[in-house]
C-alpha cells in the first residue's frame, strides 16, 4: 500500500496572509494593535519576506497601515468605513437582486436551504455560524448574475463588514430574528417575480446597518 501524498501547504506569504486576516476580521487583532513582521514570522515559522508580502496585500484593502521599521497597524473601523461599505453594498445588491428577476434555474432552492440552515444556527444560538450562512444568502444573488467583478468586490465589502457585524450581532440577537423574517422577503419577492418589492426589502434590510455609523445602535 502506497503511503498517502504529503498535504501540500499553500505558499508562505498565502498562510500569512490568511492568518492575519482572519485574525482581524475576527477582531482577535483589534483597531490599534500593532503587529510586527519579527511576531507574525514567529507564529507562522515563516521569515519576514513572506509577511512582508502578505501585509503588502492586507495594507491594499485597507485592513492595516504599515509603518517602515516599526510593524503593521490594524485599522480601527470608522464611522467613514461603515456607512461607505453600506453605501456599496446597496449599490451592488439592489442591482444584483433586480437582476436575479426571473429567478435563474435553482436559485431559489439554494436560498430555501441558505434560510432553512441559518433558522437552525439561529435556534441553537451560534450567531457566528448564522452570520457566516447570511453572507452566503447574499453572495449566492450577487453571484446569480454571473459579474465576476461585482462578486468579486462584494467578498471584499463582507469581509469589512464582517468585523463590524459580528460584535453587532452579539449584542443585538434580537436582529437575527429581523434578518430572518426579511431574508423570507427577499425569497418571497424573487418568487412573485417582482424585482422592485425585492430591491424595497434589500433596501431595508441593508441599510438597517448603516445606523452604525450614526451612532443608533451600540
Amino acid at each position: 500500500m502506497n503511503p498517502a501524498a504529503p498535504v501540500r501547504q499553500p505558499p508562505a506569504a498565502e498562510r500569512v496572509y490568511a492568518h492575519v486576516k482572519q485574525g482581524v476580521l475576527e477582531r482577535r487583532y483589534e483597531g490599534g494593535t500593532l503587529l510586527t513582521e519579527g511576531e507574525l514570522a514567529d507564529a507562522a515559522g515563516v521569515s519576514r519576506t513572506p509577511v512582508r508580502e502578505a501585509l503588502l496585500r492586507l495594507e491594499a484593502e485597507g485592513l492595516i497601515r504599515l509603518y517602515p521599521k516599526k510593524g503593521a497597524l490594524v485599522l480601527p473601523v470608522s464611522a467613514q468605513e461603515i456607512a461607505d461599505v453600506v453605501e456599496t453594498r446597496l449599490l451592488v445588491e439592489e442591482h444584483a437582486v433586480r437582476k436575479a428577476v426571473p429567478a435563474p434555474p435553482g436559485l431559489i432552492e439554494r436560498l430555501e436551504a441558505l434560510l432553512a440552515r441559518q433558522r437552525e444556527q439561529a435556534a441553537a444560538g451560534d450567531f457566528a455560524a448564522a452570520s457566516v450562512t447570511d453572507r452566503c444568502f447574499h453572495a449566492e444573488i450577487v453571484r446569480s448574475g454571473g459579474n465576476e467583478i461585482l462578486s468579486r468586490l462584494y467578498d471584499q465589502l463582507r469581509d469589512r463588514q464582517l468585523r463590524m457585524g459580528v460584535a453587532v450581532m452579539h449584542s443585538h440577537p434580537d436582529r437575527i430574528a429581523k434578518t430572518l423574517s426579511e431574508h423570507q422577503e427577499i425569497l418571497e419577492a424573487l418568487r412573485a417575480g417582482d424585482p422592485e418589492a425585492a430591491a424595497e426589502v434589500v433596501h431595508r434590510h441593508v441599510g438597517w446597518f448603516s445606523h452604525l455609523a450614526r451612532g443608533e445602535v451600540r
